[in-house]
């Protein structure tokens, strides 16, 4: 009786463990379910270097102002000024801005056979009265009809539309005239960048270290700055060095057969940039 109470609990432990084991999953399994995970944080990081999608409303204007008591939007285009108020509609033809030699204020002054019409922007800071916004631009208004003796003036904020064609990534092709290479840059990729127009900024690869920035934009202005980089040092830096100083001293740009092309005052296609998505 006693050998076969023994030999029962033989048996019941050795099921036992033979249960726990199917419960267990094999070594193979779990390299199997960690090789899927290592697999998923691969395309998630894929995603996340994907372009950002452009997030705000394109409708061709340069520059858009808003304000409050009363109520009224201007919008700047190429063809045309287009002043928004509570009663009416405004649209005339565009002109070139005059502009401050000593700030950065720019003047429209348009006179037609109906509208007299100035508008001041000033790269002031700006906060909107109702919904606390801040903007770069205070800008201050200035309308009354041809032969007409009140004047309203208009006072609010606005920034300007960053050109939707820089929303992009863009592979360094050419710097001051002569085709680059990765072997310039240590045999390491040549330096590269991704506009992200929604915030303003910028993020890439100047050679041998990653770097990030701020764009500053005005209708034909462009200008890199703000630009932070790793401290990474590699074998030959003058080129990167170059490059770098090339990009904060563009001041002009012009898009053209999927090309960027950034230029200052006294150096055409300063740096060229090829599109690549």
């Amino acid at each position: 009786m006693k050998n076969i109470l023994i030999l029962s609990c033989i048996v019941f432990l050795f099921f036992g463990c033979v249960e726990k084991k199917k419960e267990e999953p094999s070594e193979p399994e779990a390299t199997e379910a960690s090789e899927k995970n290592t697999s998923d944080t691969i395309q998630i990081e894929e995603k996340k270097r994907e372009m950002e999608p452009i997030a705000m409303k394109i409708d061709g204007s340069y520059f858009k102002a808003t304000g409050t008591e009363p109520f009224w939007g201007l919008k700047i285009y190429d063809n045309r000024v287009e002043l928004q108020t509570m009663e009416d509609t405004i649209q005339t033809p565009p002109t070139e801005p005059i502009k401050a030699q000593d700030s950065n204020i720019a003047m429209y002054r348009i006179q037609t056979e109906a509208t007299l019409l100035d508008i001041i922007i000033a790269h002031k800071e700006c906060t909107n009265a109702m919904s606390g916004e801040v903007s770069p631009y205070t800008v201050t208004i200035s309308y009354k009809t041809t032969g007409g003796d009140e004047t309203q003036v208009f006072e609010g904020c606005g920034s300007y539309i960053t050109d939707y064609r820089l929303h992009d990534i863009w592979v360094l092709e050419k710097m001051k005239g002569a085709t680059v290479s990765k072997e310039d840059f240590n045999g390491k990729d040549v330096p590269n960048m991704e506009v992200n127009i929604n915030n303003n900024g910028f993020s890439g690869f100047s050679g041998c270290n990653r770097m990030r920035g701020s764009l500053f934009y005005e209708k034909d202005v462009l200008r890199f700055t703000q630009v932070a980089s790793t401290r990474m040092a590699c074998p030959n830096m003058e080129k990167e060095s170059e490059f770098l100083t090339a990009l904060q001293g563009s001041t002009t740009y012009k898009v053209e057969n999927n090309r960027l092309h950034l230029s200052n005052g006294s150096e055409e296609n300063l740096l060229v940039f090829k599109k690549i998505d």
